[in-house]
């Protein structure tokens, strides 16, 4: 039998990854060698959004080609998948074999996503009617059976520590076995599809000691914080300053020699998984199909990490919304300049890019469903729409909406009716908010008018005269107590199915 000799294709997520923190974007800091090599084998997209950055959301529309409107989901919620044919689907009915190792983060767990197999990790998700993952049961074949948290931390929150197993235990080195495994055990007579999801690095933040080490003597850029950012929550803007003083009621104020500690931990577990990755490029070398192989790294969202005083994702903010993309093509490919390789392309992408890109790569055509287009056609975005929460989303109080053009941001919080505009040429880190610029009028009146065109029937509440009026800003939430330590994990022990 002739072996099929169209591409493999590796696409790798991550979790909680800002877009700026890849040595190759310039970060001071991190130090992330094989992602920068990667990045030097084919193209590097900076402008590329998370039209939803809070995992379940970003992952539907990552796994969809849809947007967050269209699939359904404005937050992390246990709604099913729409019936629509996933990337993995597309994949197998063109004759790819297809495997997923780690995170997927969908109801009900075990659903496959149209993957011939799932090996599974879910975070320890007992609390919300998860069953042992594959790797709670691999932990348990290696004698320490309900011991993923048993270092203390929540998977929720910024305390850290060095991780308590032995290395080879962590979930990171796992899923990366795992995914070696599967490469290895492909049917050779065939393609394959790979999606390998790190769970990292998403808190729990508890990188090896290692890895901590390396960080040890780095100098750790502080946060920066906006003018419209300053001084104490009840100085800000009045969205913004609710949702600040609940996460700090939530135990998230922290000085600022805690923040670069915090810090060097997280940089610790984006570390852990770019020398991870070495092993990944080192598996496709020695079977040798690195050069038939299309390689695309990024991550669900990003995170604040401090920033502007705020934490965590759900921001329209860069570090929350903007993620990293990675895409390297076959050696055929990156000679020939179908993907190229030293090249950096500034058009605004957004994850619903990713699964007809893939798909095209591999000479496949996209689902007539698909609402994103390939990062290589002639035809870019000409803007970006972004959102997260409800129309009366009174727990979260900064629902919010993003346009993004080539030059400008357009952040929106309906509840307060709350426009910032930000030059992104001029101001990447969104330090000057020029709303209320005179000279800056046209420009928030053009992406004003079209974030309009973007909302939904529900929305339409939020406008009056083809005008954002929002909804008044009325009674906030109060500070509550984090009685759940942020969704702090105890033992998690695997136990057998009743039978029904």
């Amino acid at each position: 039998m002739i072996a099929d000799q169209r591409p493999n294709v590796l696409l790798i997520c991550t979790d909680h990854w800002p877009g700026s923190l890849l040595g190759a974007a310039g970060h001071s800091a991190v130090m992330t060698p094989t992602l920068d090599q990667l990045a030097a084998n084919g193209v590097r997209f900076p402008h590329v959004y998370s039209e939803c950055p809070v995992c379940v959301p970003a992952r539907r529309t990552l796994m969809t080609s849809l947007k967050p409107h269209s699939h359904g989901m404005l937050t992390n919620s246990s709604l099913p998948m729409p019936p629509v044919t996933t990337l993995a689907q597309a994949f197998r009915d063109a004759g790819y074999q297809a495997q997923a190792v780690g995170k997927l983060h969908v109801r009900p767990q075990r659903q496959r996503l149209g993957f011939d197999d799932v090996l599974l990790d879910e975070e320890g998700r007992g609390r919300e009617g998860c069953r042992a993952d594959d790797y709670e049961l691999f932990l348990a074949d290696n004698g320490h059976a309900g011991e993923r948290f048993a270092g203390g931390m929540s998977n929720n929150e910024y305390v850290w520590r060095p991780w308590h197993l032995d290395e080879r235990l962590h979930v990171t080195n796992w899923a990366t076995q795992q995914m070696a495994r599967q490469i290895i055990r492909r049917d050779p007579t065939r393609p394959a599809f790979w999606y390998l999801s790190y769970s990292h690095p998403h808190p729990p933040l508890e990188p090896l000691r290692d890895y901590l080490d390396m960080y040890r003597q780095t100098e750790v850029p502080d946060p920066y914080a906006g003018s419209w950012a300053q001084g104490e929550p009840e100085d800000w803007p009045h969205a913004i300053a609710k949702e600040q003083q609940q996460q700090r009621d939530s135990g998230r104020n922290f000085s600022p020699a805690q923040i670069r500690d915090i810090r060097r931990a997280f940089y610790a577990q984006c570390t852990h998984i770019d020398h991870q990755l070495r092993v990944i490029m080192g598996t496709l070398n020695q079977e040798g199909i690195m050069d038939q192989t299309i390689i695309c790294f990024t991550a669900d969202h990003g995170d604040m990490l401090g920033n502007h005083g705020l934490w965590a994702k759900h921001w329209m903010y860069e570090d929350s919304a903007r993620v990293p993309m990675i895409v390297c093509g076959t050696g055929v490919q990156s000679r020939d300049g179908t993907v190229g390789h030293h090249r950096v392309d500034d058009r605004l992408v957004g994850l619903a890019d990713v699964m007809p890109t893939l798909l095209g790569l591999a000479g496949i055509q996209p689902p007539e469903h698909c609402q994103g287009r390939s990062m290589f056609a002639e035809q870019r975005h000409e803007h970006l729409y972004g959102a997260w929460g409800t129309v009366n989303n009174k727990e979260n109080a900064a629902s919010t909406r993003m346009i993004r053009d080539a030059r400008y941001k357009l952040i929106y919080y309906p509840l307060g009716n709350l426009s910032q505009l930000f030059d992104m040429r001029a101001d990447p880190h969104e330090l000057l908010d020029l709303a209320g610029d005179a000279d800056h009028a046209a420009a928030r009146e053009r992406l004003e008018a079209l974030l309009v065109v973007e909302l939904r029937e529900e929305e339409l509440a939020w406008v009056k005269d083809g005008r954002l009026v929002g909804q008044p800003a009325g009674e906030w939430p109060q500070p509550r107590p984090n009685r759940a330590f942020s969704g702090q994990r105890g033992p998690l022990m695997p136990t057998p199915r009743t039978p029904a």
